[in-house]
């Protein structure tokens, strides 16, 4: 059994449609954050979960993106969303798989990059993250806000307990 392949997707921001245009996706990492802890009798440290590190993701384009830069200092966490889809292909059985990425978030940094007469340019949008959410074969697989408190991996609220005990 082979790997399905990611064989080409488009990028989608607010809306608009970076088909030819968007060159390469960083997409976001999930990290838990952690502290490590070591009491008397234990043979070493645990790493105790203490939620998710923060959420970025970087995004490449050829050329001038002037629309998404206009989304710069928006005042709102979650104020720009971001879709990639993707086709992911098995060279084995030849099935396709489509895989989507819908983030919310805002831009934390725009590198134009340099200029050169007869040069290649590329714009680079870095974004911090407040919403993911993971979508494959059309089921979810991870769903995360960060400000609703939710984090859900296949189906299961990995947050429910404690929203409950805090909503008291």
């Amino acid at each position: 059994m082979l790997p399905h392949k990611l064989k080409n997707f488009r990028t989608f921001v607010d809306g608009d449609n970076y088909a030819g245009v968007a060159a390469e996706l960083a997409l976001p990492k999930i990290a838990m954050a952690g502290e490590s802890y070591r009491g008397a009798g234990m043979l070493g440290p645990v790493k105790a979960d203490l939620g998710l590190e923060a959420l970025e993701m970087e995004e490449t384009y050829g050329g001038i993106v002037a629309k998404i830069a206009a989304a710069l200092g928006v005042s709102a966490a979650d104020g720009s969303m971001v879709r990639f889809v993707g086709a992911y292909q098995s060279d084995d059985a030849g099935t396709v798989q489509a895989a989507e990425l819908v983030v919310r978030g805002r831009i934390e940094e725009l590198d134009p990059g340099t200029a050169k007469a007869g040069g290649d340019t590329e714009w680079k949008v870095k974004r911090t993250l407040t919403y993911l959410k993971w979508i494959v074969a059309g089921a979810v697989v991870v769903e995360i806000d960060l400000i609703g408190m939710i984090y859900v991996v296949n189906g299961v609220d990995r947050m429910a307990e404690i929203r409950a005990v805090l909503e008291g």
